[in-house]
């Protein structure tokens, strides 16, 4: 009678329960990464947000959010879309023809710009918009020209009181207050002015008249005005009104997309990997079963049959830690202000079905694979190799590892030899080929790593010797060992060092290009007159304003968001303030229509002084600016500099810059009224770094969870080698062996498997870290040693407590 493959599936697991756990944890770690990351790619895709200020108004019409561009060409052409840095205004006599629609009842242009009174910050809006909103008076009439209605207890009704808006500093007659707190209203034409962009509107808001559907209302709206605005309706609207939507469905996007993948892979080929070990472990016994009998189609069964009673719990029970991991993720990212209040978390079924399908399609892959030897081997060589480790070059696994091996080498040629991006762009293929080249030839790499390290191992005693004997004739269970050591270093490090060498840069630009000697700052911007005033301060001998903002450049195939500031004066004013370390060009040549880029950012896009560079301003607005000059600060400082003239039309603040730098012997005292805060160049860039910090958490908490998975993927891989070994401790203990001497040997393997696990992780890092940082900071890599050593320390205490732990219990 033949063997029943569901049988000897049931009897395995309950006879080797260890094996089958180590397989379970790594598909259950699996399943937690990929449905979170899965969790968190479809929160980007379906993110959206309730109207709140629109929520009366039942359309809403606005510009274009987003900036596109086109790749590729004929039946690969594709429209590619970013969001823009600010808001995209349209033209405020859209009003009329929205108001034309047959079922539009009214159309109301509405405006919202920063206001200040003092040092207080406020909103404003035009009162047109208190239609829709339900704003209601507590006391006095609404606005006329050069009236203002203001909160209650900021001000009595007949005051006057002096405001600062991006158009300037302009005194009001306070006609009235209501309920809401930090806002202010003016008239709808005199808002408009305000607000620094005459004849823009932010949105046009169209309420319908009664028995009009919303939807039968944005159809009329959208023929009304055809293609020279977007209509929107339901929660269309809430994005409109809250810009950090469309940032943070990127992210989110990016961050379950991108990273997702990645994270996925590295998840998947670890259990991948604890699949093929706990088969291999079993190897005996596939041996006897052949021997007895047992057709080559009967151990795949059985092998399936085995992987379908673990994988599909492991996959489950895998999404719950998931769902909490993707909950916490999220909820940082709303803490931080990377994504918007009123923003949910989806969770639905897909990513949890993708996570267990994911589990269970890599055991059954896997367990595949690494049955095709036991089951096509004849019975007698069966037995054989069962008792025997044969070092075999595979005909597929070889190639195809030497292949990835080349590959690696040469992309890692070609990011040395890159510049800016395209060098970043090209060390990311650098690790993922060496880490599969690792994978596919992980016994051939751990029986070089055995013979390399066996050579000192064999003069340090009888248990050295002994472990360095049991890793040359054990290579494929060293290799199990050592490849998530390498994952958990490899990526580690790149993900930390990475923000650890940009981070050093960015702080020794910031503080050697900072010349001014005070800092003024505040929390919603300066008064559109803090420069002028700055002036004519006794002891201030230069006073530039800095507005910081991004604009939108061609580069890598795309539209690319880059870091820019635009500067009040002259380039002779900034240069006393600012050293950007000019490398070519001057300055002292910029004007209206002209600009200064990073080396390194001018080197993506081959620009030199003297040609001309096309951007997307904040506002989705176009320009040809001609390069005057190039200089190397630009990570610490800004990437793009431009004169505020060219840059303040295109900004929601205009005119009120977002700090101002003084040169003089001014104090603060003398400055405070000028801003909220005034500091020293030290204390800015102190405070900078703290900003640096927090843009730093993401990388951390990805090198978190993807060091983390694999660190414990690397010990369920010892745990597991440890105690399929009790019959050779119990041996060993027969023949003679004192239980120091078996520990110690032990501790040996986990040491010679950890530290070749280090140095392997180390290259791979290093080769993707030196061409990377080179790339984008100019510099080699910075590795902090007592950073570099607690990782390194971490990985040895894990694989020593890894190993003695269960090496204590199986001698029991």
């Amino acid at each position: 009678m033949s063997p029943r493959p569901n049988g000897l599936a049931r009897a395995a697991l309950r006879f080797k329960p260890s094996a089958f756990a180590g397989t379970f944890i790594a598909l259950f770690m699996a399943a937690m990464i990929v449905s979170a990351c899965g969790i968190l790619l479809e929160t980007g895709a379906r993110a959206s947000v309730p109207a709140e200020r629109y929520a009366g108004a039942p359309v809403i019409v606005a510009a274009d959010q987003q900036a596109h561009y086109t790749t590729g060409s004929g039946e690969d052409r594709d429209t590619e879309s970013v969001p823009l840095p600010d808001k995209a205004r349209l033209d405020a006599a859209l009003t009329a023809r929205a108001a034309t629609a047959p079922g539009a009842a009214a159309a109301i242009p509405d405006v919202s710009f920063p206001v200040r009174t003092g040092h207080t910050p406020a909103t404003a809006h035009g009162w047109g918009s208190t239609a829709f909103t339900g704003t209601k008076l507590t006391a006095g009439t609404p606005p006329r020209t050069g009236d203002v209605v203001t909160a209650d207890g900021d001000a009595a009704v007949g005051d006057r009181i002096a405001v600062d808006t991006p158009s300037g500093k302009r005194q009001f007659t306070v006609s009235g207050t209501t309920r809401e707190p930090a806002t202010m209203w003016f008239t709808d034409t005199q808002a408009m002015a305000l607000s620094g962009h005459p004849g823009k509107a932010d949105a046009i808001a169209v309420l319908a008249k009664p028995g009009t559907s919303a939807a039968t209302l944005a159809t009329q709206v959208a023929e009304r005005l055809g293609n020279a605005a977007e209509v929107h309706t339901g929660d269309g609207r809430g994005a409109v009104e809250t810009r950090g939507l469309a940032f943070a469905k990127e992210l989110l996007t990016g961050l379950g997309g991108s990273f997702g993948g990645m994270a996925t892979a590295v998840a998947v080929f670890t259990a991948a990997g604890t699949v093929t070990l706990s088969v291999g472990q079993r190897r005996r016994e596939y041996a006897l079963l052949r021997a007895i009998g047992a057709t080559p189609r009967q151990i795949r069964r059985t092998i399936a049959s085995e992987t379908l009673l673990v994988a599909p719990l492991a996959g489950a029970l895998g999404c719950l830690p998931g769902v909490a991991l993707a909950t916490w993720w999220f909820g940082r990212l709303r803490d931080k202000g990377a994504v918007p209040e009123a923003v949910d978390l989806a969770v639905s079924w897909i990513p949890m079905v993708a996570a267990g399908g994911a589990a269970v399609l890599t055991s059954l892959v896997a367990g595949y694979m690494a049955a095709r030897r036991p089951s096509r081997t004849k019975p007698g060589e069966a037995l054989r190799d069962a008792s025997v480790e044969r070092l075999r070059a595979g005909w597929i696994r070889t190639p195809l590892g030497l292949a990835a091996l080349g590959g690696g080498i040469a992309l890692a040629g070609v990011a040395a030899s890159e510049k800016g991006e395209d060098a970043a762009n090209a060390a990311l293929g650098v690790v993922m080929l060496f880490m599969l080249a690792v994978a596919l030839l992980g016994p051939l790499i751990a029986r070089a790593c055995a013979g390399l390290f066996g050579l000192p191992l064999r003069a340090a005693g009888a248990p050295a010797a002994l472990a360095a004997a049991n890793a040359r004739t054990n290579a494929r269970r060293l290799a199990s060992a050592i490849t998530p050591i390498v994952l958990a270093m490899a990526f580690a490090s790149t993900l930390v060092f990475l923000h650890t060498s940009e981070d050093r840069v960015t702080e020794k630009q910031q503080r050697a290009g900072l010349v001014a000697d005070r800092v003024v700052t505040g929390p919603s911007g300066l008064a559109p007159d803090a420069v002028a005033r700055a002036k004519v301060t006794p002891g201030v001998e230069t006073a530039v304003g800095i507005t910081r903002t991004n604009v939108l450049v061609h580069m890598g195939g795309g539209l690319q968001s880059v870091s820019t500031q635009g500067f009040t004066g002259t380039g002779a004013d900034l240069a006393r303030v600012q050293d950007l370390g000019v490398r070519k060009g001057s300055l002292e040549a910029m004007r209206p229509g002209t600009v200064a880029l990073d080396k390194t950012l001018a080197n993506d896009l081959g620009k030199r002084v003297g040609g001309r560079l096309d951007v997307v301003l904040p506002d989705g607005a176009k320009a040809s600016l001609r390069v005057v000059a190039t200089y190397d600060r630009g990570l610490g400082l800004s990437q793009v500099t431009l004169p505020q003239a060219g840059l303040a039309s295109h900004t929601t603040t205009v005119g009120m810059p977002t700090e101002l730098l003084v040169k003089g012997s001014a104090g603060p005292s003398a400055l405070a009224p000028l801003g909220d805060t005034v500091t020293d160049a030290a204390g800015y860039a102190t405070a900078k770094s703290v900003d640096r910090d927090l843009n730093a958490w993401a990388n951390t908490t990805m090198a978190a969870v993807l060091g983390g998975f694999a660190a414990v993927a690397a010990a369920n891989t010892l745990v597991m080698t440890v105690l399929d070994r009790r019959r050779e401790l119990g041996t060993l203990r027969l023949i003679g062996t004192t239980r120091r001497q078996v520990m110690g040997m032990i501790r040996w393997e986990a040491l010679l498997v950890t530290s070749a696990g280090l140095i392997l992780g180390t290259a791979i890092a290093l080769a993707t870290l030196i061409p990377m940082t080179n790339g984008l900071t100019g510099e080699d890599p910075y590795i902090p040693p007592l950073l570099y050593g607690s990782f390194a320390l971490g990985i040895l205490g894990l694989g020593l407590a890894s190993t003695a732990l269960p090496a204590r219990a199986a001698l029991r």
